[in-house]
Formats: structure tokens, sequence, C-alpha cells
């Protein structure tokens, strides 16, 4: 899957295929920054599915919107956000599980 917007910076490790949902009723900004010369940042509606590229080491920060300004309200590390591989019963395992538990808090 090519990032056409803004493609992983050269000689870094392999790019996994990851998956954030926003599962909160709330605009959310998704942003990774510990990554060097990258920038990814997207906005996820409620209820939308993120499909993305990254490194395993990068950790995708959620910013919930507010009405003048965002908040940080999770890091997750993108590893945990990996897509399972085809034919798996459930594809999106870890992603789900996680995005159920930042609802219930």
């Amino acid at each position: 899957m090519p990032q056409t917007l803004d493609p992983l910076p050269l000689g870094g490790s392999d790019p996994i295929l990851c998956c954030y949902v926003n599962a909160t009723s709330q605009i959310q900004i998704a942003r990774i920054t510990n990554v060097p010369n990258w920038y990814f940042e997207r906005v996820v509606f409620p209820g939308q599915r993120l499909l993305f590229e990254a490194m395993a080491n990068a950790q995708l920060e959620i910013h919930t919107g507010m009405m003048a300004s965002a908040i940080l309200s999770d890091t997750i590390p993108c590893s945990s956000l990996m897509v399972s591989e085809e034919g798996e019963d459930e594809p999106f395992p870890k992603t789900l599980g996680l995005a159920m538990a930042s609802t219930d808090s």
C-alpha cells in the first residue's frame, strides 16, 4: 500500500500495514512525530478506519479535537496496530480491542 502523499523515509526498516479505528464520537487527529524526516498527520472522523504504512517503531499519537484546540489523548505503538496476515479469521483484532478499550474509559 503505497503512501502517495507522505512516502516513508528511505533507509528505514520494512514498513508495516496498520489500522486505527476512531471508536469515539469526536473528531481525532492521528499524528506520528517520532520518525525523523517524515510527516504524518490525518483527520479521523467518528467511526472511521484509518489504514496506513509506518515503521514498526513509530508511535501514533491521537489528539482529540476540542473547541479551539486538540488534546493528546493517547499514544499507541504502531506495532500493536499491525494488520493481521490475509486468511486469518479476525483481520483487525488488536486494533478493535484497543479501540473498544479506549471507549470504556
